[in-house]
């Protein structure tokens, strides 16, 4: 082992992790949002639970970890697709939508539901969804080291109480979303971002 090397390989020096910025910045602009996905080439669930911890280191006020996580895999993207599809045509949704949904999550490997529990009053409420918000970054990018296709998607539902039942959720929580995980079946391309709007104060 080099000097200042651990056993998970991080570099340290003076007792902080040493990352090189190039690295770190060519894997954020080379996570995409794709529907290049193999949707019969099953991912490690040793991988997918391992990319759901990333998840949770991330930033967290209050420290009241409110991630909560479910895969759904095989016919498990069948019932998620129904259980949604379900909620939206009792709600008036548009025939054509409610269809396509019961379908959709079939198209990738795994799909992982991922939810905001509920805080103590509103504001921490939306402290919690930020912070879910952030863990999924945190997911993607974990996904997209390891050659991975993503999709992240909205749930037409996210309070829907028979969804969050489905997902083993606790009543309250908010579904952020449903990120679609498998191996790609081909390459999106070079991405496109505008500068970002910053105003200086000194």
């Amino acid at each position: 082992m080099s000097p200042g090397e651990t056993t998970n390989g991080a570099l340290w020096e003076n007792d902080e992790m040493s990352l090189d910025p190039d690295s770190l910045a060519a894997l954020l602009r080379a996570r995409r949002t794709t529907k290049k996905l193999d949707p019969d080439r099953p991912v490690d669930p040793a991988v997918i639970t391992e990319l759901c911890t990333l998840a949770t280191w991330a930033p967290n006020h209050r420290r009241t970890e409110p991630w909560r996580f479910a895969i759904f895999t095989g016919e498990g993207r069948h019932r998620l697709g129904e259980t949604i599809g379900a909620a939206m045509e009792a709600s008036g949704a548009p025939e054509f939508k409610v269809m396509k949904t019961r379908t959709k999550f079939l198209r990738s490997a795994a799909v992982i539901v991922v939810g905001s529990a509920p805080g103590s009053d509103e504001i921490v409420s939306g402290e919690n969804r930020d912070a879910v918000a952030a863990g999924v970054q945190n997911l993607l990018l974990g996904a997209t080291a390891r050659g991975l296709a993503t999709l992240w998607s909205s749930i037409a539902r996210p309070t829907d109480p028979g969804v969050l039942d489905l997902c083993g959720f606790e009543p309250g929580t908010f579904a952020v979303g449903a990120i679609y995980l498998a191996h790609p079946t081909g390459d999106e391309g070079p991405g496109k971002r505008s500068e970002p709007r910053i105003t200086w104060h000194s």
